[in-house]
């Protein structure tokens, strides 16, 4: 049998959902390291069936780099929100070692996952740690999943859940209404933004927000959610193969979010906070964003939108971090900064301990 002398052809691709080469560099390299070894060659959530996701969410999770957070003497509890058209879980994390008559300040938690993924166990050890370092009480919102709930009804649940929280558990759990912050990453973020709007249209006093890599402008995609060529924020083109958010999976978030095309009459600034048509007296914030990040941009500009109104916001850029650094804590120093640092804010913001 005839044999070549010719040396094989090896043709070497790139494996799916690795670190694109001409960026490698710029990011933090334990990120480098960290998801080349668990994350490249292997399917994100977004690249699944969403039927499989919900019938098993944790086959599907990736977690590592995550600091656990001791329960210490913490007492954590859930309870059943009431929301339009059924009900949704909110833990509550309270001090086990205050007296009880004792007013506490409130951090109101709306977790991340592209308003379509994610849950009580994504900021579950960070709810703890500001509880544990602060003194607070932590509430997280299990607010409803797009696609099945589509916008507006996550900005609705989390709307009713501060008002439930407010109008009944804040004299429960004698919370001082003055002090209630609000916070959460990526969706979380957005969340946070227009609860923060939707508080001083309506008079509620909020005393912080805490936006970790928010998003802020959902028309950056055309209504059939492609990117728009003329897409105001260089990150969204910098960035735009940059693993875990790149523009692909933000494009699915868009769709999930609303809808595929997004209706005409979803033009509007709840969608995309940054054309809220009011950025004066919204409570202070400290917005966190990612060098190595599509969304970096346009947080920056909603935090510079808030400083020319008047509102105070703080802009920290954390060099060479991804997008998801906030659940990184355990391995990257951005990630121990957002978590020193977000706490360092609420303290300051809550007036000390109280």
């Amino acid at each position: 049998m005839a044999t070549s002398s010719k040396p094989p052809v090896i043709i070497e691709k790139p494996l799916i959902n690795c670190i694109p080469e001409e960026l490698r560099h710029r990011f933090d390299p334990t990120f480098v390291e960290y998801h080349s070894k668990y994350n490249a060659g292997r399917l994100v959530t977004h690249q699944v069936p969403i039927e499989d996701i919900r019938k098993d969410p944790s086959k599907y999770a990736i977690d590592y780099g995550h600091e656990l957070v001791d329960d210490g003497n913490l007492i954590i509890t859930e309870e059943k929100c009431p929301v339009n058209g059924g009900e949704i879980t909110v833990r509550i994390f309270q001090p086990g070692d205050v007296i009880s008559s004792e007013i506490r300040p409130a951090y109101v938690n709306f977790h991340g996952g592209g308003w379509t993924f994610g849950g009580l166990a994504t900021d579950y050890d960070f709810c703890k740690r500001v509880v544990l370092e602060l003194g607070c009480v932590a509430f997280d919102v299990d607010y409803r999943l797009a696609p099945e709930y589509k916008f507006p009804i996550p900005i609705d649940d989390c709307w009713t859940a501060l008002n439930w929280i407010r109008d009944v558990k804040a004299l429960q759990l004698n919370v001082n209404l003055d002090k209630i912050a609000v916070g959460g990453v990526s969706a979380g973020g957005h969340l946070s933004t227009v609860i923060a709007h939707m508080c001083r249209d309506e008079g509620i006093p909020l005393a912080f927000q805490l936006l970790g890599a928010p998003v802020c402008d959902i028309h950056v995609f055309t209504p059939t959610g492609e990117l728009r060529p003329d897409c105001e924020y260089e990150s969204y083109r910098e960035m735009y193969h940059a693993p875990p958010l790149p523009a692909e999976r933000m494009m699915f978030f868009h769709k999930c979010f609303v809808g595929n095309p997004r209706p005409a009459e979803l033009d509007n600034w709840k969608v995309s906070p940054i054309k809220a048509p009011n950025f004066k007296n919204l409570a202070p914030a400290l917005i966190w964003t990612a060098e190595m990040d599509v969304l970096r941009d346009e947080g920056e500009a909603y935090g510079r939108k808030m400083n020319d109104a008047g509102s105070k916001a703080e802009i920290i850029r954390l060099k060479g971090a991804p997008h998801n650094f906030a659940h990184l804590d355990a391995i990257l120093e951005s990630g121990k900064m957002y978590n020193r640092e977000s706490i360092r804010a609420l303290r300051d913001a809550f007036g000390g301990s109280s």
